[in-house]
C-alpha cells in the first residue's frame, strides 16, 4: 500500500489502524480557517534567544502544511537543548474558539515508552528480567508460558492485535462511548493462534501493551497509574498529564473531529458528515495508566527525558534504542497491516520508534494526531498535536486522507530545525 520511503511512517500506519474505529454525530463544525498563530514563540522560555529567522521559518512551514493538508488546529513546541525555540498554536479548537498552546489532547502511544521505561527500571532494580515469562504473573493468558516481558515490550510476542478483530470493530462502531475492561480487550487478541513464534518476527499489537500493563501491576503490587505517576510524571514535573480512567480531558481542551464512521453508518458521499470525537471513550486503546491526555509541554518533556536516556541505566537505554529488529522481520499475510519489514525509517525498539536519526512516537486517535520526537545528535525536541479539518477525510469511506496528519507537520518542522538530520518523509 505504501512504498518503502513512505513506510517510514509505518508508525502512523500502525497507530492509524486505530482510525479504522470511529464514532457519531451529524452536525458539522465550520471549515478550517486560515491558520493564525495564537501564542508567542518561546512563551515559557524564560528569555529565549531563539533566532527570529528560525522561528519565522518554522511558522511558515507549519502554516503551509496546514493549508496543504487541511489541518484544523496545530500546537507545536520546539526545543533545542532546554531552550524553547517556539511554542505556538494555530487554527481553531471549535468554531470561533482559537486553539491555544496550553490545550490538552489525547496522547495515545506517547505513553508506550513510559510503560517500557517502567519495565526497564524494574530490570535495572533486579526485580524482573526481560526474559521472564508472562506466565509468572498471568498464567491463565494463552501462550503466557511462551511469551516474555521483553517480547511484549518490543511487539515480538506474536499476539494478534485486538484492534483488527471484526467483533471488536463492530462493537466499537456501535458505541464509541463504551467503557472497556483490559481483560475484554486482550481476549480478542489472545484467543487467536500466535501469528508467529515469539521472538522470531514483529507485529504491532495493542494486545502487547495491555498485557504488559497488567503484568506490571502484578509485579509492583500497585495500580499502573500510580506507578507511572511516581516513576515518570512526578520526577519530570509533568503536572499536565493524567489518566483519569474516564473520557475526561484536562482543561483547556483541544477538540477533535472525525468522519470515520461514515462508511459504517452508510452515510452517502453527497451528505456532509463530521462528528466531535473529543470525548469518545479511550478505554479501548491501551492498558491502565497509559490512556493519557496531556499538553505539548509535557509531551516534549517526556520524550526528551526518555530520548536522553535519563530515566534508565545506560545499559537499559542501549537496549531500548538498539535497532535489533532491523533486517530480522518479514511481512506476513496473516497480519498485512501490522507485520512489516523494519527499515531505516521505522524500527521498533523497546517502546520507542527509531525513525531516521530521530527517536519518536506518533500517536493517532479518532481525530487527534501527534508526534513526540527527540534528535539525540542535536538535542532537539519536537512535540506536535494536530486535529483534522472537514476536508481531511475521504468523502466515500470517511478515512483520513493522511493517516496521521501530524506526520507532515513534523517533517516540515524538523526539516527547518535540523536540516542535516535524516528525517522521515524527506
Amino acid at each position: 500500500m505504501r512504498d518503502s520511503r513512505r513506510h517510514a511512517w509505518a508508525g502512523a500506519a500502525a497507530m492509524s489502524l486505530i482510525l479504522l474505529l470511529a464514532g457519531c454525530t451529524a452536525s458539522a463544525p465550520d471549515p478550517t480557517p486560515t491558520p493564525t498563530p495564537t501564542s508567542t514563540p518561546g512563551a515559557d522560555a524564560g528569555g529565549s534567544t531563539a533566532d527570529p529567522a528560525l522561528v519565522a521559518a518554522i511558522e511558515e512551514a507549519v502554516e503551509t502544511t496546514m493549508e496543504e493538508r487541511d489541518v484544523r488546529a496545530a500546537i507545536v513546541r520546539v526545543m533545542r537543548g532546554d531552550e524553547v525555540v517556539l511554542m505556538q498554536a494555530w487554527g481553531e479548537s471549535v468554531a470561533d474558539v482559537p486553539a491555544t498552546a496550553d490545550m490538552h489532547f489525547r496522547s495515545g502511544a506517547v505513553s508506550i515508552p513510559q510503560v517500557s521505561t517502567v519495565l526497564l527500571q524494574l530490570v535495572d532494580e533486579g526485580t524482573v528480567a526481560l526474559d521472564d515469562f508472562l506466565a509468572n504473573w498471568m498464567p491463565d493468558v494463552p501462550n503466557a508460558d511462551r511469551v516474555t516481558l521483553g517480547q511484549l515490550a518490543q511487539m515480538t510476542s506474536g499476539y494478534a492485535d485486538y484492534v483488527q478483530d471484526p467483533a471488536f470493530l463492530e462493537s466499537f462502531n456501535q458505541n464509541p462511548f463504551r467503557q472497556w475492561e483490559p481483560e475484554e480487550l486482550y481476549a480478542f487478541g489472545t484467543a487467536k493462534p500466535l501469528l508467529f513464534e515469539p521472538g522470531t518476527n514483529w507485529g504491532y499489537a495493542h494486545t502487547n501493551y495491555v498485557l504488559l500493563a497488567l503484568a506490571l501491576e502484578e509485579i509492583t503490587g500497585q495500580q499502573l497509574p500510580d506507578v507511572i505517576q511516581e516513576r515518570i510524571l512526578d520526577p519530570l514535573g509533568m503536572e499536565q498529564t493524567a489518566d483519569p480512567g474516564t473520557p475526561e480531558i484536562l482543561a483547556p481542551v483541544l477538540h477533535a473531529f472525525d468522519s470515520e464512521r461514515r462508511e459504517y453508518l452508510q452515510i452517502a458521499e453527497s451528505l456532509p458528515y463530521i462528528e466531535d470525537s473529543t470525548y469518545w471513550n479511550p478505554s479501548w486503546s491501551l492498558g491502565p495508566g497509559s490512556i493519557q491526555n496531556t499538553d505539548v509541554t509535557d509531551m516534549a518533556t517526556v520524550i526528551q527525558a526518555i530520548g536522553r536516556g535519563e530515566m534508565v541505566s545506560a545499559e537499559s537505554f542501549e537496549r531500548m534504542i538498539a535497532p535489533t529488529l532491523r533486517g530480522n522481520t518479514t511481512a506476513l499475510e496473516a497480519c498485512p497491516n501490522t507485520c512489516f519489514v523494519q527499515n531505516e525509517f521505522y524500527t521498533y525498539g523497546i517502546g520507542i520508534v527509531l525513525s531516521g536519526d530521530w527517536l519518536l512516537q506518533n500517536p493517532q486517535y479518532h481525530g487527534f494526531a501527534g508526534v513526540a520526537a527527540y534528535l539525540p545528535s542535536e538535542d532537539v525536541t519536537i512535540a506536535i498535536a494536530a486535529t483534522y479539518g472537514d476536508e481531511a477525510f475521504d468523502p466515500t469511506t470517511g478515512a483520513p486522507l493522511s493517516s496521521n496528519i501530524a506526520n507532515p507537520l513534523f517533517t516540515a518542522v524538523a526539516s527547518v530545525v535540523a536540516p542535516d538530520a535524516s528525517t522521515p518523509g524527506t
